[in-house]
């Protein structure tokens, strides 16, 4: 079985494109906090490149910026890819079956959030009347 479970704050804003089949593909980096500190008392982050697509790369692509926390779960691929000297080298990325965004309401600096829209103060009831549970004859 593959799959990781990640926990962490976005280095920088998401990155969205599309590939030439249409499909949508929106990638960010998280940075991940080690559990124990080291000998010295620093504790080690990792970096991890997410892949979110679809709907799901939409979603983070409108919702997430740098800073803001997720937790995701997905799968971990290995990719080859050649770099600019020439040389081949090779890159674990996760590709996100699940975002779950962590950053509380309010918490965002400058920017619009990503919460949903409010309830209206007075529902609609569709020509219900609402009625007493005492005036229920059962």
């Amino acid at each position: 079985m593959n799959k990781i479970t990640l926990i962490g704050n976005l280095t920088h804003d998401p990155e969205t494109r599309t590939t030439s089949s249409g499909v949508t593909v929106c990638t960010f980096t998280i940075a991940v906090n080690r559990r124990f500190a080291q000998q010295g008392g620093e504790r080690q982050t990792d970096f991890f490149r997410i892949n979110a697509w679809r709907q799901l790369g939409e979603t983070c692509s409108r919702y997430l910026a740098k800073g803001r926390k997720v937790a995701v779960i997905g799968e971990l691929q290995a990719r080859t890819y050649e770099a600019k000297d020439g040389t081949t080298r090779m890159s674990l990325d996760v590709s996100a079956d699940e975002v779950e965004f962590l950053t509380p309401r309010g918490n965002e600096e400058g920017s619009s959030g990503y919460s949903a829209p409010r309830p209206q103060q007075t529902p609609d009831m569709g020509g219900f009347t609402d009625i007493n549970a005492d005036d229920l004859p059962f």
